[in-house]
């Protein structure tokens, strides 16, 4: 039999917790590998807010938090993680995070949202902290210092800190600044390169140089902080396709980072891009022009020790991944397996991979796969206006 303490947490606790100091603020992103990370809001938005496929901080005004505020939000979730306990120990359950736990605090709507945060973040291990928003290293490093070690002060179990930088700010700070970062618990900087051509730079308003990014890249990986990388395939257009992957591998070779992420453009509403698109001052690859780019930058990338990842869904080859150099004719292998498709079974790839019925080239070739693919063809080819083309750029769309 069920005691009252398996339906819920009782309104006067829910009182209780509310009059206590146990939320925190929480920005709109993060990188997907993070998402298992405790949200830390340092700085809100964006400084640059400019850059012409993104519409993410539109209309918002870029700001730096306190001290203060940064230290009583490490505060608040730590006193959240803590009242998880107590109710753990109050449900019988030895004040661990079981999933009876976890059940009653996620689905709970009564509860503020730091409870389910917390929550999910205690359940994937407890001990990994990402900086928001989109370039926490606008704070000195002084500051940044400080926020570091409260946070491993609060958080002893933490492994991993990690933040965004964009490339003109990684510029600013020394090699000694960084190796004192790290000292203090930051591991990791995820950096949106985007293209290391700088007329796609220009193009797209990026604010920064590829020789920005290079600088900047070599004193964080001088300093020993992992650094990681994304390149947009597709974010030169056509007309800046081939440059747009040449240029990326000759940045990715100066500065060898720890990782490269792929992230496949799609033209995101509230951007200037679609206005771009639609003045036509901006022709978007296609899903196997993309392909390709991502096979000169793979191709050409030299004399590093990085790992390519491609961990997004808007990429349509997610077995492009390995350990330069060792995986590099493994990972080509993939892409040349792709393009040696017929222009009809690229499609059905494509319709494959995008609507979860396969995941990559194994799955393809499996028995029955492709016949089951092509009836789903036909019969979206007779129902969708757009036929199969606009049927994958809706699901697309899903995605973003």
């Amino acid at each position: 039999m069920m005691s009252k303490h398996d339906v819920g947490i009782h309104n006067a606790e829910k009182k209780t917790i509310m009059n206590q100091a146990l939320t925190f603020e929480q920005g709109p992103i993060r990188p997907p590998s993070e998402a298992g990370s405790l949200l830390i809001r340092v700085t809100r938005n964006c400084p640059w807010n400019r850059c012409a496929f993104c519409g993410t901080y539109r209309g918002q005004k870029f700001s730096r938090r306190s001290i203060e505020e940064i230290k009583a939000d490490v505060d608040a979730a730590k006193n959240v993680a803590d009242r998880i306990k107590e109710l753990s120990w109050q449900i019988g359950d030895g004040g661990d995070l079981t999933q009876r736990v976890l059940t009653q605090v996620v689905h709970d709507a009564g509860l503020p949202d730091a409870f389910r945060s917390v929550a999910l973040w205690l359940a994937s291990g407890g001990d990994t902290v990402f900086l928001q928003d989109a370039n926490s290293l606008m704070l000195s490093t002084e500051s940044l210092l400080q926020v570091l070690n409260h946070i491993r002060k609060t958080f002893p179990r933490v492994e991993r800190i990690t933040s965004y930088a964009r490339a003109r700010t990684l510029k600013g700070k020394s090699v000694e600044d960084y190796t004192a970062l790290k000292a203090a618990g930051l591991t990791r900087l995820h950096v949106g390169m985007e293209s290391g051509s700088d007329r796609v730079l220009k193009m797209i308003n990026k604010g920064s140089t590829a020789q920005d990014l290079i600088d900047g890249g070599r004193k964080v990986v001088q300093a020993g902080v992992s650094l990681c990388l994304y390149i947009m395939p597709g974010i030169g257009g056509v007309e800046l396709s081939r440059e747009h992957a040449l240029e990326s591998a000759r940045v990715v070779s100066a500065i060898n980072p720890d990782y490269v992420r792929f992230r496949s453009l799609y033209v995101r509403r509230r951007s200037d891009l679609v206005d771009m698109v639609q003045e036509g001052r901006f022709e978007p690859p296609s899903e196997d022009e993309m392909v390709r780019e991502i096979r000169t930058i793979v191709e050409n990338i030299s004399g590093v020790t990085t790992t390519l990842v491609s961990d997004h869904i808007l990429n349509l080859l997610e077995e492009v991944e390995g350990k330069l150099p060792e995986d590099k004719e493994r990972m080509l292998a993939v892409i040349d397996d792709y393009l040696s498709l017929s222009d009809d079974d690229r499609l059905l790839f494509q319709l494959g991979r995008r609507g979860g019925a396969i995941r990559g080239m194994d799955d393809f070739r499996l028995p029955g796969v492709r016949a089951r693919l092509e009836a789903a063809r036909l019969q979206i080819e007779s129902e969708t206006p757009g036929g199969l083309q606009e049927y994958i750029h809706a699901i697309k769309t899903r995605f973003v």
